[in-house]
C-alpha cells in the first residue's frame, strides 16, 4: 500500500502551488499552533518520544530524547535551537526542496520545537550554494514576523521565539553537529571533542540541539494529528513517513514522501518508474547517501527501507538517498570518486582521517585502473578498519563505509580488473 495523500506532511513538494504563507496555511500550516503550545513543555516532549520519530539526518536518534537532555530550569543561559539545513551529503536532496517549496513547515516546527526545548531563538544554518533556496527562507521567515507568527507572542501562544538564517560556506563538514556550531559562531568549521554535548554546553557555551531540517518540519503535522497516527507507518522503531531521494539509474528520479519500512524494490518501482532496463539490469543500491554501504541486488530484492533493516544488511538508512546504479557502472570507479570527494572534504583534524582519505583515495584510484596487487584489497580493508572509529566525528567513518562495501560484496570484480591489468601488462614487459 501506497502512502495515502491525506496522511503526506509534505504537500507541497514539488512546487505546484506557492510556497507562501497564504498558500502555506491552506495547506494547514499554522493551524492551532498556540493551542499546541498550550498544553506545554512537557506534553511536548512526551508527544514526540511516543511518536518514535528520528533524527532524519542520518544518525537517526530518537528525536524527542534529544530534546529531552535539555535543561528543563534555566540557569541563566538562554538555550538554543540549531536546525542543520548544510545538506552536503551527495545524493541527498531532500532538505533543499522543503526550504524552497515548503517553508513554513520548518518554520512552524523550529518555534515549537524551540518551545518543547525551553529555547526562545533559533537558528537555521544553510548550505551556502542554496543561494536561491536561502532567499525563499528568508522570505517566509519576514512573512512570519509580519504576521506574528515568531517574535514576541509567537503565534498568539504567549512564548517569544526569534528565527535566524545564516549562510554556511559548502564546507560538507559543517553538517556535523559540533562543526556546525563552530561555523556558526564565526570560526572555522571543525567537530569538537564530546563531551560535553551540545546540550550543556553549545552555540556560544549555552544549551543547544542540533536537528536536521526534515525532522524539525515533520514535527507540527505529528503534534496536530498525535503520535499514534505518526507511529502507525512502518515498523516498531521505524515509525512515521520519510523523503527519498531516487536517482541513477531509474527511469524518473525523484523526491517522493513514503511510509517508512516500505520494500526498496517496490519504493524504486513505483515512485522511480523502475531501474532502466528492467529489475534484473540492476547491480547494486547505495540505499542512504554516499557514506552508506552499497548493497548488491541479491540484497536489495527484499530488503526494507528502514534504519533496522539495512543495518542488519551491514549498511543504513542514513538520509535515504537511494543512488541506483545498473550493470553498465564501473563501480570501482564510482566508488574511488566517492573516495576522492571525502579525501577533499575532511577537515583535517583528525590523523586517521586527514592521512587515511587521501591514502585511500589514491589506492581506490589504483583499483580504478587494476595497477595493484590482490594482497592490496585485504590491505585497504584493514586501513579502513583503523581509520574506523578513531576520529572525533563520523566523517571518516562514512568515508571508508563504502569502500568496505565494495570489498565486501564485490571483491572478485576488484580481482579480476586487477588481473586484466595485469594480463596487458605482460606483453609489453616481455617486448
Amino acid at each position: 500500500m501506497a502512502l495515502a495523500d491525506k496522511d503526506r506532511i509534505f504537500t507541497n513538494l514539488y512546487g505546484a502551488q506557492s510556497w507562501g504563507l497564504e498558500a502555506a496555511r491552506k495547506r494547514g500550516n499554522w493551524d492551532g499552533t498556540a493551542g499546541i503550545i498550550a498544553k506545554g513543555r512537557d506534553w511536548v516532549i512526551e508527544e514526540m518520544k511516543n511518536s518514535g520519530l528520528r533524527g532524519r539526518g542520518g544518525a537517526g536518534f530518537p528525536t524527542g530524547m534529544k530534546w529531552s537532555f535539555m535543561p528543563k530550569q534555566s540557569d541563566g543561559r538562554p538555550s538554543y535551537l540549531v536546525v542543520n539545513c548544510d545538506e552536503s551529503e551527495p545524493g541527498t536532496c531532500k532538505d533543499r526542496d522543503i526550504a524552497r517549496h515548503d517553508p513554513h513547515t520548518l518554520i512552524e516546527g523550529c518555534l515549537l520545537a524551540g518551545f518543547g526545548m525551553g529555547a526562545h531563538a533559533g537558528y537555521i544554518y544553510i548550505r551556502g550554494e542554496f543561494y536561491n533556496e536561502g532567499v525563499t527562507l528568508q522570505a517566509a521567515i519576514d512573512e512570519a514576523y509580519e504576521a506574528g507568527l515568531l517574535g514576541k507572542n509567537a503565534a498568539g501562544s504567549g512564548w517569544d521565539f526569534d528565527l535566524y538564517l545564516h549562510r554556511g560556506a559548502g564546507a560538507y563538514i559543517c553538517g556535523e553537529e559540533t562543526a556546525l556550531i563552530e561555523s556558526l559562531e564565526g570560526k572555522k568549521g571543525m567537530p569538537r571533542l564530546k563531551p560535553p554535548f551540545p546540550a550543556a554546553v553549545g552555540l556560544y557555551g549555552c544549551p543547544t540541539t542540533v536537528n536536521n531540517v526534515e525532522t524539525i518540519a515533520v514535527v507540527p503535522e505529528i503534534l496536530r494529528r498525535g503520535a499514534t497516527w505518526f507511529s502507525s507507518f512502518g515498523r516498531p522503531k521505524n515509525s512515521g513517513t520519510k523523503l527519498f531521494c531516487i536517482q541513477g539509474h531509474v527511469n524518473k528520479p525523484c523526491n517522493v514522501e513514503e511510509e517508512m519500512s516500505i520494500p526498496m524494490r517496490e519504493l524504486i518501482e513505483r515512485h522511480a518508474g523502475g531501474v532502466r532496463g528492467g529489475w534484473d539490469n540492476l547491480l547494486c543500491v547505495i540505499p542512504g547517501g554516499s557514506s552508506t554501504p552499497l548493497l548488491p541486488k541479491a540484497i536489495c530484492d527484499d530488503v526494507l527501507m528502514d534504519f533496522d533493516a539495512l543495518r542488519e544488511h551491514k549498511s543504513g538508512l542514513g538520509t535515504a538517498a537511494v543512488i541506483v546504479m545498473d550493470k553498465s557502472t564501473d563501480l570501482i570507479k564510482a566508488i574511488a570518486r566517492l573516495a576522492a570527494f571525502y579525501k577533499h572534504e575532511s577537515c583535517g583534524q583528525c590523523t586517521p582521517c586527514r592521512e587515511g582519505m587521501g591514502w585511500q583515495a589514491r589506492l581506490m584510484n589504483r583499483m580504478v585502473e587494476g595497477n595493484a596487487e590482490i594482497e592490496e584489497i585485504d590491505l585497504l580493508e584493514n586501513v579502513t578498519r583503523r581509520i574506523e572509529g578513531h576520529t572525533i566525528c563520523a566523517l571518516a567513518d562514512g568515508g571508508v563505509w563504502p569502500v568496505q562495501g565494495l570489498i565486501r560484496h564485490f571483491r572478485p570484480m576488484m580481482e579480476d580488473r586487477i588481473r586484466q591489468y595485469k594480463a596487458r601488462s605482460l606483453p609489453m614487459a616481455a617486448e
